[in-house]
């Protein structure tokens, strides 16, 4: 057996030897962790450990167990999940939920609740439902953090002022005036400080402001909030953490079945909800941030769901708050530079190691700093960027019901109202339907706005009547949706209106919306025109016509097959496209059993139907304003050079003068040509254009012709029209360097071959003619006229412009880019 054969991988006799020149194979890898991560996980430890304080102080759960939930957090969801930068931990989110189920239940029987909404994650992302989740409504979803913002706000508003938050935010609202009458100085005070330092040290000015703005404001404020009581001796209450041999574990569940069933689906659908929205918006921070050395994944949210789950399920074995994903954090972590899920476990280490040493520092800190701190948080919530986008898109009822089912209800009650709206909000824009009726200029047009369902056929039906017999009709659908019954009526009434004489034009928003095929009439299944297709198809059923490769498909750009040429462009053999017929010969349509003059009826009765009903309105401005066109176009007569195409121009932009070869001859001369000169004069004089282009294309017959005229033949017409270009065969001679000269060329490669290298000396060419022109000298004195010289190649579809910069011209590739601006 060859040495380069691999052996077969059940082969007992297989050695696995290492490359004779790579290093020998090393002991077991060592675990690294990249320094980006280790700052970022710092940054993220430091946030992160007063919030989870804070939010255990809000639900009423021992303060231990926002330290459990952000450890765990950190280490079983940020090895297990599938988002690798996410970080978890007890949630904003999770206060108002987890805070009812501390009260009806207890806190063991809540742990016992977060345990099971593991489960059930873990049960959801087995069955990868995980992108189901992301079909809530966003304004439901900004409606539910909303809500319990404000509920957070409201019951933190208490301990700011030193009392204590009651069960709901009725009760608080209506026990807040009596807490305002007996304020605590002390509370007040710490807890304006807290705010105050949250406030303003992102703010700090100056280099000192960028060096200090690094450390997180949380941690400022609640440790500057600290160190100000402990220093003046302020006696208010302070954190509390009891010894952990103490530590309350998840215990068996005790109450009614149902309302623990509730409860464990609000806790389930909150946690995911949230987890999965924070990871889809951690992965456009991640794909916003500048390029990193490492790459990270996109998120696997099935996969998340999975770490989510196994993280609930630890945590509330081990008396932990219910965990999900955290913004704030998730934020911190990627803005630090993190690189992968390292930072996330490394961060639940240190929450670890905090929760073991710091127990004495941690004690220090003052539950109305915790509170301020939360409360801000709660407030954040309500964010006014969502209140704009839900209003943008017509969804504030459904926002608003859901904020105030939260506020006054409950999570579960208020998503479920929030859902409810929703689906009446999408039946009632469904259900309503705008059609109205307009007579323009003798066009009757109705306007649909909406879906057409079987609830809009009688008002559908009813305006279509008022469309007088033989009048002509544009129907415009302005929507996605159309039933079976909107379908017959619109397709009866067409009929009936067209035996009766009048003219119906159905379109819609996209390209191709039409009632019934036209196949009857031409066959032709291109959709409406646009600048780019032509509308010479071929029939389907044909086979392609002798000698060509292959049948010209439906709607096939311009120029490949579009018609028939003779002269000097059919005999372009510069080998730019395999087609035959590419280059001017006959093409076959495939419909040459059908009379003559089929195709140019074909074609018109095509834009009859698809495009008039477009461009009617901009033709009849134009005819009432008459043209003012921008620059005069002169380019060649080939068939496969469409000026609207490759300029983007519609109608009214451009005046164009074509000729074989785009010559334009000298004035005065005996052998000139008045046509050109006289739309040269009404361009410039008449119609005061700012430019003047000359256009020559690749493959041009008019310049293989030249390299190949017989001085002493016979003179045709054609002939005699092509002696306009021997001032251009004269810049190209044989030796295109004999005289020292630069040669007109193309940037970036040189030409490929005779016939192009002339074609560029022809475009620099007729521009001095141009220059000879008199009414073109006189605006070109005045500077109220450019003259510009491009090339079109045909084979790869691009246009250079000339830049006369540099000696003999150089034409320059158009790049890509907005030119409009």
């Amino acid at each position: 057996m060859s040495a380069c054969v691999p052996a077969r991988a059940d082969s007992a006799r297989t050695k696995h030897v290492h490359p004779p020149h790579s290093p020998p194979p090393g002991g077991p890898r060592r675990f690294r962790v990249a320094g980006a991560d280790v700052s970022a996980a710092i940054a993220v430890f430091l946030i992160a450990l007063p919030l989870s304080l804070g939010i255990a102080l809000a639900t009423g759960a021992p303060l231990q167990a926002g330290l459990v939930a952000a450890a765990v957090g950190g280490i079983v969801a940020g090895r297990i999940g599938g988002c690798p930068l996410q970080v978890s931990g007890p949630a904003a989110g999770l206060t108002v939920v987890t805070a009812d189920l501390i009260q009806q239940y207890g806190w063991r029987t809540t742990c016992a609740i977060t345990v099971f909404a593991g489960i059930a994650q873990l049960g959801l992302g087995c069955l990868r439902v995980a992108r189901t989740a992301l079909a809530v409504s966003p304004a439901i979803v900004h409606g539910m953090l909303a809500g319990i913002g404000v509920t957070i706000a409201v019951a933190q508003l208490h301990i700011v002022l030193g009392g204590t938050p009651q069960s709901s935010v009725p009760d608080n609202l209506i026990a807040l005036p009596a807490q305002l009458a007996n304020l605590h100085p002390a509370d007040v005070a710490v807890s304006v400080l807290t705010l105050t330092l949250l406030l303003l040290w992102p703010r700090l000015p100056g280099r000192a402001g960028d060096v200090l703005g690094r450390l997180p404001a949380a941690l400022i404020a609640v440790g500057g909030a600290t160190a100000v009581a402990a220093l003046t001796g302020l006696r208010l209450p302070k954190v509390d953490l009891p010894s952990w041999s103490s530590h309350a574990l998840a215990s068996l569940p005790e109450g009614p079945v149902l309302g623990l069933v509730a409860a464990v689906l609000t806790t389930t659908l909150v946690c995911s909800v949230q987890s999965l929205l924070g990871a889809v918006a951690v992965d456009k921070l991640v794909a916003a941030r500048p390029a990193l050395t490492g790459r990270v994944k996109r998120s696997d949210l099935d996969r998340e769901l999975l770490g989510q789950g196994a993280a609930n399920i630890v945590s509330g074995s081990l008396g932990g708050l219910p965990i999900a994903g955290v913004a704030v954090r998730s934020s911190a972590n990627v803005a630090a530079g993190a690189v992968s899920r390292n930072s996330t476990m490394l961060h639940g280490v240190l929450v670890v190691i905090a929760a073991l040493l710091l127990v004495p520092a941690l004690e220090l800190i003052p539950l109305a700093s915790l509170a301020a701190l939360v409360m801000s948080v709660g407030l954040k919530m309500v964010s006014l960027n969502h209140i704009r986008t839900v209003t943008r898109h017509r969804e504030v009822l459904v926002y608003a019901v859901t904020t105030c089912g939260v506020v006054f209800l409950g999570v579960l009650e208020g998503v479920v109202l929030g859902i409810a709206v929703a689906v009446g909000v999408a039946l009632h824009r469904l259900t309503r339907t705008r059609i109205t009726h307009d007579d323009v200029e003798g066009v009757h047009h109705v306007h649909v706005r909406g879906q057409l369902t079987f609830l809009a056929v009688p008002r559908l039906s009813r305006v279509l009547h008022q469309v007088p017999h033989g009048a002509d009709a544009v129907v415009e659908l302005d929507g996605s949706f159309m039933d079976h019954a909107a379908y017959e009526t619109l397709q009866d009434w067409q009929k009936t209106h067209t035996a009766q004489g009048g003219a119906v034009d159905i379109t819609g928003r996209r390209p191709g919306t039409r009632i019934s095929e036209p196949a009857e009439v031409d066959g032709c299944r291109c959709r409406p025109w646009t600048p780019w297709r032509n509308h010479q198809c071929e029939r389907p059923s044909k086979a392609p016509a002798p000698g060509t490769d292959r049948p010209a498909a439906a709607g096939a750009p311009t120029g490949e097959s579009s018609g028939t040429t003779t002269g000097p462009n059919a005999s372009g053999t510069s080998g730019e496209s395999g087609v035959p017929g590419a280059h001017g010969a006959p093409a076959t349509t495939g419909a040459t059993d059908q009379p003559r003059g089929h195709e140019l009826a074909r074609g018109i009765s095509a834009f009859h139907r698809n495009t008039a009903p477009l461009m009617r309105r901009e033709l009849a401005r134009l005819a009432r304003e008459g043209q003012q066109p921008s620059q005069l176009f002169l380019t060649c007569a080939d068939s496969r050079v469409v000026t609207s195409m490759i300029t983007s121009s519609g109608p009214g932009d451009l005046f164009v003068v074509r000729n074989v070869g785009n010559f334009v001859p000298l004035p005065g001369e005996e052998s000139g040509d008045d046509s050109v000169a006289a739309a040269i004069e009404y361009a410039v004089d008449v119609l005061k254009v700012r430019s003047i282009t000359v256009c020559g294309h690749s493959g041009c017959g008019a310049m293989q012709a030249l390299l190949g005229a017989d001085p002493a033949g016979t003179r045709t017409p054609l002939q005699r029209w092509l002696r306009h270009g021997l001032p251009s065969l004269d810049r190209v001679p044989a030796d295109a360097a004999e005289d020292g000269r630069e040669r007109p060329r193309l940037a970036g490669r040189a030409p490929a071959d005779a016939a192009e290298r002339l074609c560029l000396a022809n475009v620099v060419q007729q521009l001095e003619h141009l220059r000879a022109h008199e009414s073109v000298a006189r605006a070109l004195g005045t500077g109220d006229l450019e003259l510009q010289g491009m090339y079109f190649h045909v084979g790869e579809a691009q246009s250079y412009l000339l830049s006369e910069d540099t000696e003999g011209g150089v034409f320059e590739l158009v790049r890509e880019t907005n030119l409009t601006a």
